[in-house]
């Protein structure tokens, strides 16, 4: 063995040609457990069966085809729309939603993160979490995002945008409103993350205020 490459007197090799460069690894992104995603879902819509109500889609068409990387965006209006979202998508499209971080604590938090679902920290600017969505993005994952970041929220974040434009993926707007007993999860034509996040925001939030509109009785 060379003196170049010899250890030192600590046992520790020798730098060359300066300190060394610490490398910080990623968290691997969450993987989605297919049977405690279905099994969420089946749970989740118990309240809309045993209340007499039932889920209406519509616009399926404009879902893309699984295998691709897609952010969904939808409006917020109660504990139950990240679930019925999910149930809306096509067979194989599996969302991993971004949730506040306070849910990912005991029982709860290890079932929505078998699901695949990740914290955010609301009370910054948590680059981890963008990063993370962007990582499950370049795997052709879905991430689910609700803009308005709270239930009934009036401003939009820009996060989607930044998001959807750093991982080159579309965003598909999703309305969620009820009508008696009608819970209806409406998709629009997908968005390209393209010309500045204010202006995609924008756009996003006018999307997603005539999606939510009442759709009328069917016909």
């Amino acid at each position: 063995m060379s003196d170049a490459a010899s250890p030192d007197s600590s046992g520790s090799l020798p730098r060359r040609g300066g300190p060394a460069k610490v490398v910080t690894l990623e968290p691997a992104p969450p993987q989605v457990n297919v049977r405690v995603y279905r099994a969420v879902l089946a749970l989740t819509y118990l309240p809309v069966v045993f209340s007499g109500a039932h889920l209406e889609i519509h616009g399926r068409e404009h879902v893309p085809p699984p295998g691709t990387p897609l952010v969904l965006a939808a409006n917020h209006r109660s504990g139950l729309d990240p679930f019925l979202v999910a149930r809306a998508l096509p067979p194989g499209r599996h969302v991993q939603f971004m949730a506040k971080k306070e849910l990912f604590a005991h029982v709860f938090g290890w079932i929505i993160s078998t699901g695949g679902s990740f914290p955010i920290n609301r009370a910054g600017n948590d680059l981890g979490a963008v990063r993370m969505a962007v990582r499950i993005l370049k795997q052709n994952g879905t991430v689910g995002i609700f803009p308005q970041g709270t239930r009934g929220g009036a401003s939009m974040q820009g996060g989607v945008a930044l998001i959807a434009a750093r991982a080159r993926a579309p965003i598909l707007p999703a309305g969620i409103c009820r009508e008696g007993r009608r819970w209806i999860v409406r998709f629009g034509p997908p968005i390209e993350a393209q010309g500045g996040i204010k202006g995609v925001t924008a756009e996003l939030g006018e999307r997603l205020r005539e999606l939510a509109q009442p759709v009328g009785e069917r016909i």
